[in-house]
């Protein structure tokens, strides 16, 4: 129970907290954005609003407001509220608190709701040790994390709790949040005015993340206050200009994680653009990686594979200049590498298209996997054994004067065309198309017979 000193010191805290954290709602009526998450109607508004909540997961990026609604739920609830770090928390750590839970639940009914942050950086035994409590309703799982929740929380876990996903904030969210720090009193107080450019300046450099908006609103007015003299007041506010925020912010990076699901959606964007022929969007997400200093042989790597997977003979010379992009990665690096990997980059997605190779290897692969058993065709058949000269006889190509001759060279049951299905499109079009004008043409021999063949 609060007394008069520890209000006092409460205070205290929260003049000395930094403005993300004093302006941190406590209520769903001041919680902005995330309307497809906690709206009206929602199946998270009602059950805070209600007081059922179930264990929930909570998902996104950094700002987006986890936190928070695990402290819009503390403060809405009957329950009582624990948290357990997931940095520094123990099993021992998270028995201590099933234990009391229980205790709470057995002596007056009373439930508790287990409040994990970064729930993801628990290990497999403490993600098993929320089991049974979870499952039986001991405690009531609150989880927050910033990676995909499929892939880093105990399945098990996952299958009893509901995931919430939350989006990155919209640009009129953070202009609604910033505005309220710079006339709240628990944040600057009117004592200061955010010219429209510094706000959109804002807006920008936050990239959706509200923490990081209210982190350089309050650098910004500290650069905005007079060296000497007064400090601002809601009677004599200072200004807060686009300058100041730049001078606060002097680099603009955009989130990134190299392992997590930005990492994978970035590059995703990156090979797609690449397929899609867009130099434009190509660039910008390749920009997006050498920012945030994404290993060079990572990209290098993507590279080769789109001009396999995606250009293939349509234009072979890709293969060869995402290859050397991959060496300048190994033996150039940073910064200059960035330049032989936007070459490469370029190249593969300004490059007539065929997924051919990519399609006919799979679709090869899929017939030897699970088709029958077909033998060599006796003529193909290696001749260096007794008894080969049975085979029958083998055409040689060179024989003839188009370099082709007609000859099955596919296992019975199988015929042309059954795997590679050429694009109509750059150097492979114009292979096929010379290599029908060969076959139109006859195959007759240029001289002896097609009997010296038979051993070659």
């Amino acid at each position: 129970m609060d007394n008069l000193f520890s209000g006092i010191e409460r205070r205290r805290r929260m003049a000395a907290a930094p403005l993300a954290a004093r302006m941190r709602p406590e209520t769903l009526d001041e919680y902005v954005g995330q309307g497809q998450a906690v709206g009206e109607g929602s199946w998270l508004r009602r059950a805070i609003e209600h007081d059922t909540l179930s264990s929930v997961i909570l998902y996104g990026p950094a700002g987006t407001g986890k936190t928070t609604l695990a402290h819009v739920i503390a403060n809405s609830t009957h329950a009582e509220f624990v948290e357990v770090s997931a940095v520094t928390g123990t099993v021992k750590d998270l028995r201590r608190e099933i234990e009391a839970a229980e205790g709470r639940l057995l002596s007056s009914g009373q439930r508790t709701i287990l409040f994990v942050d970064e729930i993801h950086r628990f290990n497999r035994s403490q993600q098993d040790a929320l089991l049974h409590a979870v499952e039986d309703r001991t405690v009531i799982l609150v989880g927050a994390t910033t990676e995909n929740p499929y892939f880093e929380v105990n399945s098990a876990l996952i299958s009893r709790s509901r995931v919430v996903e939350l989006a990155p904030l919209d640009d009129d969210s953070i202009r609604s949040i910033v505005r309220h720090a710079v006339e709240s009193p628990k944040g600057l107080g009117g004592a200061f005015r955010l010219a429209d450019d510094a706000l959109e300046e804002i807006v920008t450099l936050a990239g959706g993340d509200g923490r990081a908006a209210l982190t350089s609103l309050e650098l910004a007015s500290q650069m905005a206050e007079p060296p000497e003299g007064p400090r601002p007041t809601p009677e004599a506010p200072a200004t807060i200009t686009p300058e100041n925020v730049l001078e606060a912010n002097p680099r603009h990076g955009l989130a990134y994680d190299k392992d997590g699901d930005m990492h994978y959606d970035v590059i995703s964007a990156f090979i797609k653009s690449m397929r899609g022929s867009d130099p434009d969007a190509v660039l910008y997400w390749l920009a997006r990686m050498v920012d945030a200093g994404e290993d060079p042989k990572f990209i290098a790597r993507r590279i080769m594979i789109q001009a396999s997977e995606d250009v293939g003979n349509a234009d072979p010379q890709a293969l060869l200049v995402a290859e050397a992009a991959f060496r300048s990665a190994e033996v150039i690096g940073y910064p200059e590498c960035r330049i032989n990997l936007a070459q490469a980059a370029l190249y593969v997605a300004l490059a007539p298209k065929s997924n051919a190779a990519e399609a006919g290897i799979d679709a090869a692969l899929a017939e030897v996997r699970h088709g029958p058993r077909r033998e060599v065709p006796n003529h193909l058949r290696d001749r260096h054994r007794p008894g080969s000269d049975a085979y029958g006889p083998y055409l040689y190509p060179h024989d003839y004067p188009s370099g082709w001759v007609e000859q099955d060279y596919l296992p019975e049951g199988l015929s042309r065309g059954a795997f590679f299905r050429p694009s109509p499109r750059g150097w492979e079009a114009w292979r096929i198309e010379a290599t029908s004008r060969d076959r139109a043409e006859g195959a007759r021999p240029s001289g002896g017979s097609a009997a010296p063949g038979q051993g070659r």
